[in-house]
């Protein structure tokens, strides 16, 4: 596991921005695992930057979304497949026939998620999946448990997710109890993960991600098993490291 600190949220959305590029540049048809939340939000106005500024091409990348919340519209404000179409996927050349999501409104979850599986094995699986960290080390919404599902899943959202996303809505009643989500093992079986973090309130989960213990109740802290894990932070994420 690599690390690297910078400064600050700004110098880390470009550090991160610049990696993700670099390898679409290396592999225009890079297949990617996209997170969504306030942490990444920087993250993509700087690859919109770099795509107009410098033709960054997209048009053969191939975008997956890491999980979606249940019972939510595609056209809702919050779900995460308007939240990536308005802040990533419509301001750059990607292609339609070539962005995926989970739909949270699906009748047959299961069968939501199997599909999911498949199309990501149709494109030969994920060349970089990004993740965020939460507080309680949950990635993607796999959030702590005894055992930890390793495919593409329906999960029941842990009170400090539920927590945490509130400020996205207009009150906690509001969040979605459950979501559908990429599995770990879905996660670690990508290339390449990137882990982005930032500010003091994800210090801790930084600080216990790198104490070294490996458990499903942090479920982090099993990217200590992928051969190729680039973890950016900036200076308050790291101030306990």
């Amino acid at each position: 596991m690599r690390v690297e600190i910078v400064k600050d949220y700004g110098k880390l959305s470009r550090k991160a921005a610049r990696f993700v590029s670099g390898l679409i540049e290396m592999n225009p048809q890079a297949a990617l695992g996209l997170p969504t939340g306030s942490t990444p939000l920087g993250l993509y106005e700087e690859l919109v930057d770099i795509h107009e500024e410098y033709d960054l091409d997209f048009s053969y990348v191939k975008t997956f979304n890491l999980d979606e919340y249940i019972g939510l519209s595609r056209d809702h404000t919050r779900s995460y497949y308007n939240y990536l179409q308005e802040n990533f996927i419509q301001k750059v050349n990607l292609k339609s026939r070539n962005t995926y999501f989970i739909d949270g409104k699906a009748p047959d979850k299961k069968e939501e998620c199997n599909k999911y599986e498949e199309k990501i094995l149709q494109v030969g699986g994920l060349d970089l999946v990004i993740l965020g960290i939460g507080r309680n080390g949950h990635i993607g919404f796999n959030e702590p448990a005894e055992e930890l599902i390793a495919k593409t899943h329906q999960v029941e959202l842990a009170k400090e997710t539920i927590e945490a996303n509130s400020r996205f809505f207009e009150s906690k009643e509001e969040v979605p109890q459950g979501a559908l989500t990429m599995g770990v093992g879905t996660i670690l079986n990508a290339d390449q993960i990137l882990l982005i973090a930032n500010g003091n309130s994800k210090a801790a989960a930084i600080e216990r991600l790198f104490s070294g213990k490996i458990s499903t109740n942090f479920p982090a802290s099993l990217l200590h098993t992928h051969p190729a894990v680039t973890v950016m932070i900036d200076q308050e994420a790291a101030e306990r490291i």
